[in-house]
């Protein structure tokens, strides 16, 4: 499961991949798919200017290409940082798939077809926001 969020936590876009698939190629399509918006006056603006990831997404590589992008990537680095803690602003995503996986459908992944887990994926996403926004105006 591969899940962008906001400053705030809430999902703002999910994917998947399999099991044996390292996490780090999930990043790629996940930035790409979100990155633009379109604006008449001004052409093109981008969304994403930094991107909080934890150690399984830190590669040289990656991080080029985000620069390349224009996303400042704040990943953690591998034997720089310690593990125990998740940094001011990673928790975040970690009480995202929390709040995801607190779904019974997608915890224990009941569903063979990946089209079938993608679309309970982003209905839970939806519920998570719709929620959130419940809590703040009330």
């Amino acid at each position: 499961m591969h899940v962008l969020s906001d400053a705030a936590g809430l999902p703002i876009g999910v994917g998947i991949s399999g099991g044996n698939v390292h996490d780090l190629h999930g990043l790629r399509p996940m930035v790409e798919g979100f990155q633009m918006k379109h604006d008449p006056q001004r052409g093109r603006c981008r969304l994403v200017d930094k991107l909080y990831a934890d150690k399984a997404y830190d590669r040289p590589d990656l991080r080029r290409w985000l620069r390349s992008v224009g996303i400042t990537p704040r990943i953690a680095r591998i034997g720089v940082e310690s593990s125990q803690r998740l940094g001011r602003r990673r928790w975040l995503i970690e009480r995202t798939i929390s709040w995801l996986t607190g779904y019974r459908r997608l915890s224990p992944r009941y569903e063979r077809n990946p089209r079938n887990y993608l679309a309970f994926l982003g209905l839970a996403a939806a519920l998570t926001c719709y929620k959130r926004l419940l809590t703040l105006t009330t």
